[in-house]
C-alpha cells in the first residue's frame, strides 16, 4: 500500500514498539506531527520544555526500561538542540533514536530558514546516522537505526529526514522486526581457557563491574561467577546495580570518589577481573600504576575498548550475559577467606563518614534509602550530590541508578527522571540535583507538571558549584573563581509558578518528613535542601595520584591542613 513519509514514520515506530516519543515540533517536521495526532491513542507525545529535555527523557526511559528510547525535533535550533543529550547517550552506551526534520531537498545546501547539517553535527556521537531524501528508503532506514542502537554496545542513531520526504508517497509493506542476537562471534574458547587458568592460580581476587553488566542484563550470571571466584566486588560509577549493593562482598565504587575498601583492594590483588568496563580516567587515576600488582582479565562486548586504555593479560570480547554463561560451567568453587577477611579490614577501618548532626547530602542520600526502603529509581545531575548518591545509596539490582557518566552533563537528571517515571509508572522516581545543576534545565518541572508524572526533585543546594569549588577549596588557594550562587532565586517559588509542590529544608531531622509528604501526594514535588557551601565529596584521588593515594578528611587534619 502507498503511504506518505510521515504515514511510514509512524508505522514503522509501531513496528518497533514504539509506546512514547519526546519531543518539540517546528516547521520542518510539521508533516510527522499531523500523523502523530492521528495515533495519538497508539503513540503517547510528551512535550518537553526545551529539545534537550527531550533527549535526555528518551535517555531515561531507555535506561530505565531497557528499551530504545525515541526524541523528535524539528530543523535548524531544534535539530542542534538535541546534540548534548545524544552524547551523553554516545558516552553512556544508551540506545536511542533521535529522529529530525530538515527542509526540503531543493533547499539544502542554500542556507534556507532552520536549515543545518544535523547528521554532520552528529557524526562523532552517533553509533550511526542517515539522511533521507527520498521517502523511497525511509522504511529500511528507520528499521536499520533501531537494530544498530541496540545491537552489540548499545547507542544513539540519529535519523534527518527531508521535509519533501515527510509527504512523498511510497509503497509500505509492514514487517515484524527480527530479535537483536546478543553478540557472540568472537567468544573464543581458548580465551575462556585463559580466564579459567588465572582464576584457578589466582589468590586475592578482585571482581570490577561496569555499565556492561547493566546493559546486557547479567546480574544473574554475575553473581554466580562472583560467588563461585569467592571474591570481592567493586563498582564503576555506570555499573551501579549490576551487583547487589547489600552484599558482605561488596566494597563500593572504584576510582576518584571510590572507597579506601576498593581503590586499596584493587592496588593490593593478583588478579583484577574487569566486566563490562571499560577503564575511564576517572577510575584508574593513574594509569602506569592501577592494579600494577595483578594480572588483569577484561571482557567486553566492544574489541575498541581491549587494551586501549589499561593493558590487559586476557581479554574475551562478546556480551557479557553470553560470556558469563560459557564462563560459569567451567569455574570450580574456589575459598579466599584469608583475601575477603584482609578486604574486610579495609572496609571497617575505612567506612565513608560525614556529620551526622547537620542537614548534608550523604545524610539526604541515606533518609532517601531509608524511606524508599532501597526500591526507588534514583537519577542525579552532575556534581558533588551524584557522588553522594553513588556512595550512600545501596544499589540492589540494575537499571535503577540513572547517571551522566561518561559526559558528566549538568542538567541531564530532571528530563531523564521524566522520562524514566514514565517508562515505569509504578517505580517511585527521585532526581537529585545540585542547585547549579537545577538551573540549566528546571523549566522540565513544567513538563512534569504538564502531564502530572509524580517525580520527587532533590535539590541538594549550597548555593555554589560545589564540586568545582572543591577543587577550588583543595587545590586553586581557595580562589573561588565563577563558582558562588548567593542570589535571590528560590526554588519553593519557582516550584509553586511552574505548579509542582515545594518545600524547604533546612535542619537534618525535617527531611525525612519532608521526602515522606512527597512520596504520600502523588505529584511533581521540589525539595530545596540548604547544605554548607563547604561540605565535600571524600574520599578523593587527586588528579593523576594512583588511586591507593585516596585521601579523606581525616588525612586532612592529620596533615595539619
Amino acid at each position: 500500500m502507498k503511504l506518505n513519509g510521515s504515514q511510514i514514520l509512524i508505522e514503522c515506530l509501531k513496528e518497533q514498539g514504539v509506546d512514547t516519543v519526546f519531543g518539540y515540533p517546528g516547521g520542518a517536521i510539521l508533516n510527522v506531527y499531523d500523523e502523530l495526532y492521528k495515533h495519538s491513542d497508539e503513540i503517547t507525545h510528551i512535550l518537553t520544555s526545551h529539545e534537550q529535555g527531550a533527549s535526555h527523557a528518551a535517555d531515561g526511559y531507555a535506561r530505565a526500561t531497557g528499551k530504545v528510547g525515541v526524541c523528535f525535533a524539528t530543523s535548524g535550533p531544534g535539530a542542534t538542540n538535541l546534540v548534548t543529550g545524544i552524547a551523553t547517550a554516545y558516552m553512556d552506551s544508551v540506545p536511542i533514536v533521535a529522529i529530525t526534520a530538515n527542509v526540503g531537498v531543493s533547499l539544502l545546501g542554500r542556507d534556507s530558514f532552520q536549515e543545518i547539517d544535523i547528521t554532520g553535527i552528529t557524526m562523532p556521537i552517533t553509533k550511526h546516522n542517515y539522511i533521507v531524501k527520498d521517502v523511497a528508503d525511509l522504511a529500511d532506514t528507520i528499521r536499520s537505526a533501531f537494530r544498530i542502537a541496540k545491537e552489540g554496545r548499545p547507542g544513539p542513531v540519529l535519523i534527518d529526514i527531508t521535509k519533501n520526504a515527510t509527504a512523498d508517497l511510497a509503497e509500505y509493506t509492514p514487517q515484524i522486526p527480527e530479535p537483536v542476537e546478543r553478540s557472540s562471534g568472537y567468544i573464543r574458547t581458548e580465551d575462556l581457557d585463559q580466564v579459567v587458568s588465572l582464576i584457578n592460580h589466582c589468590k586475592k581476587p578482585f571482581v570490577f563491574v561496569g555499565g556492561g553488566a547493566i546493559i546486557s542484563d547479567a546480574s544473574e550470571e554475575l553473581k554466580e561467577f562472583v560467588d563461585k571466584v569467592h571474591a570481592p566486588v567493586a563498582d564503576s560509577l555506570m555499573g551501579k546495580g549490576a551487583f547487589d549493593g547489600t552484599s558482605d562482598l561488596y566494597c563500593g565504587m572504584l576510582g576518584m570518589h571510590g572507597t579506601k575498601a576498593s581503590n586499596f583492594g584493587v592496588s593490593q590483588c593478583d588478579l583484577l577481573i574487569t566486566i563490562g568496563a571499560r577503564f575511564s580516567d576517572r577510575v584508574t587515576g593513574n594509569t602506569k600504576n592501577f592494579a600494577k600488582k595483578a594480572k588483569i582479565i577484561q571482557i567486553d562486548v566492544d574489541a575498541a575498548e581491549i587494551n586501549k586504555n589499561i593493558p590487559v593479560d586476557v581479554s574475551v570480547i562478546g556480551d557479557v550475559k553470553e560470556v558469563l554463561k560459557r564462563l560459569n560451567p567451567r569455574i570450580e568453587d574456589h575459598n579466599h577467606d584469608e583475601w575477603l577477611e584482609y578486604v574486610k579490614t579495609l572496609k571497617e577501618k575505612h567506612p565513608l563518614k560525614f556529620d551526622r548532626e547537620a542537614l548534608t547530602g550523604p545524610g539526604i542520600i541515606e533518609d532517601i534509602y531509608r524511606e524508599t526502603k532501597g526500591d526507588a529509581l534514583i537519577v542525579t545531575e552532575v556534581g558533588q550530590h551524584q557522588m553522594w548518591a553513588a556512595q550512600f545509596y545501596k544499589y540492589s539490582k540494575p537499571h535503577t541508578f540513572l547517571t551522566s557518566g561518561g559526559l558528566g552533563t549538568m542538567g541531564y537528571g530532571l528530563g531523564a527522571s521524566i522520562g524514566a517515571k514514565i517508562g515505569c509508572p509504578d517505580k517511585t522516581v527521585v532526581n537529585i540535583a545540585g542547585d547549579g545543576c537545577f538551573r540549566m534545565n528546571m523549566n522540565e518541572i513544567a513538563t512534569a507538571v504538564r502531564y502530572q508524572v509524580p517525580i520527587i526533585q532533590v535539590v541538594v543546594n549550597n548555593h555554589v558549584l560545589g564540586m568545582v569549588r572543591q577543587w577550588q577549596n583543595l587545590f586553586y588557594g581557595q580562589r573561588y573563581a565563577q563558582t558562588v550562587l548567593k542570589d535571590a532565586v528560590d526554588f519553593v517559588k519557582l516550584a509553586e509558578a511552574m505548579g509542582a509542590v515545594g518545600i524547604r529544608v533546612e535542619k537534618r531531622e525535617d527531611f525525612a518528613p519532608a521526602f515522606r509528604k512527597a512520596l504520600s501526594l502523588g505529584r511533581p514535588v521540589v525539595l530545596d535542601c540548604v547544605i554548607d557551601q563547604d561540605d565535600k565529596v571524600f574520599p578523593m584521588v587527586p588528579a593523576g595520584h594512583a588511586i591507593d593515594e585516596a585521601f579523606d578528611q581525616d588525612d586532612l587534619e592529620q596533615n595539619g591542613k
